[in-house]
């Protein structure tokens, strides 16, 4: 089952939020759907895509931290060390930063179309940035 419908380029992933592994992370989030923006590839973190959000304070902490994601395992780093942004790996990752090594929340994971996020990563790598849009499904 799908709560969340990704489209990001030409591509589209249903993926499913991790509700009690990061319930406070999804309750956020879910206030900012649908939410459009571009995604960028990363610099230091290997195979990823990023949405840099800046200074903007969500009002949340860690919960459910990974420094090493899985494809499709979606993170968002709360802020602090680093500016607040959301990663999107599509291969071999370590979330990390200028200052090092960092952890975000794992709070949402694709579920489907897992083959086509490494196309999606080379598309935003060779092409530049790419829209990215987050839907509850089914809606």
């Amino acid at each position: 089952m799908s709560d969340v419908l990704i489209k990001a380029g030409p591509f589209s992933f249903p993926a499913r939020f991790e509700t009690a592994a990061a319930p406070k992370t999804i309750v956020r989030f879910r206030t900012m759907l649908p939410y459009r923006e571009r995604i960028i590839h990363v610099r230091w973190s290997g195979e990823a895509c990023w949405i840099p959000l800046g200074d903007l304070n969500l009002g949340l902490g860690y919960e459910n931290p990974t420094s090493y994601p899985a494809p499709g395992q979606i993170l968002l780093h709360p802020g602090g060390v680093s500016e607040t942004e959301i990663l999107l790996p599509y291969g071999s990752c370590q979330f990390a930063s200028k200052v090092g090594v960092l952890a975000g929340n794992h709070f949402l994971t694709i579920t489907g179309e897992l083959d086509k996020l490494p196309a999606l990563g080379k598309l935003v790598l060779w092409s530049g940035a790419q829209e990215i849009v987050f839907t509850l499904a089914g809606t």
